[in-house]
């Protein structure tokens, strides 16, 4: 089975604004000035609970409350997940071309599993991925390799491509031994040259034969 697996934030959705959006309602609890989107967009790719140790380090929060502000955090978003988050151009006819092309796909995010999947469905986007990994769902995360394996696993993948926009998703594809594609719009800190990936695309659109190619080179 020829399986591709997607990151979430940053790579199948912009969902900045929405955390963003928690991420400030929670700082208005305390009567604390919000951040701006650039700063919050720097802070995402390992989980909720690490965005909002960043969060509370630069406002000079106590850590001693980062798990009780984690949780407001969370409950802020979970209420308005999907309100401002927009899957990215031309996805969604390229996830159709890819599912009528016989792939297994599935969603590996260090997001928690829940909320993961309710934005899936919200945005019509569920009934494309077989398998929903997220960052609670096995006791680690990325850039750990175990969530990415488990996740092919459960595709039953003979073939693998993993699809992603971060520094941790090229490390986690890098650790894994898994062709990396790498989606140079998201969430990504540094240059492009300085992450491992097979290929590199702006527009969704490239996606189809990225993926043919992969796996044809790995099948011979």
């Amino acid at each position: 089975m020829k399986a591709i697996v997607f990151d979430l934030d940053g790579t199948l959705i912009d969902s900045a604004p929405d955390i963003r959006a928690a991420a400030n309602r929670m700082l208005a609890t305390l009567d604390l000035e919000p951040l701006d989107l650039p700063t919050i967009t720097s802070f995402i790719g390992n989980g909720l609970p690490k965005l909002v140790e960043r969060v509370m380090r630069t406002r000079q929060i106590d850590m001693v409350r980062h798990e009780e502000l984690t949780q407001v955090t969370l409950d802020f978003y979970n209420q308005a997940s999907t309100e401002l988050t927009r899957p990215y151009p031309n996805l969604m006819t390229v996830l159709e071309t890819l599912k009528n092309a016989g792939y297994a796909m599935g969603v590996c995010t260090n997001k928690p599993e829940a909320p993961a999947r309710d934005i899936l469905r919200d945005l019509d986007m569920e009934r494309f991925f077989d398998v929903v990994i997220g960052g609670d769902s096995i006791g680690v995360k990325k850039p750990d390799p175990a969530p990415l394996y488990r996740s092919f696993e459960d595709l039953g993948a003979t073939a693998r491509l993993y699809v992603g926009d971060s520094e941790i998703d090229a490390a986690t594809a890098h650790s894994a031994g898994i062709d990396f594609a790498l989606f140079t719009e998201g969430y990504r800190k540094v240059p492009i040259e300085q992450l491992p990936h097979r290929a590199k695309f702006a527009d969704f659109a490239a996606l189809p034969g990225i993926a043919a190619d992969a796996f044809r080179v790995a099948a011979e």
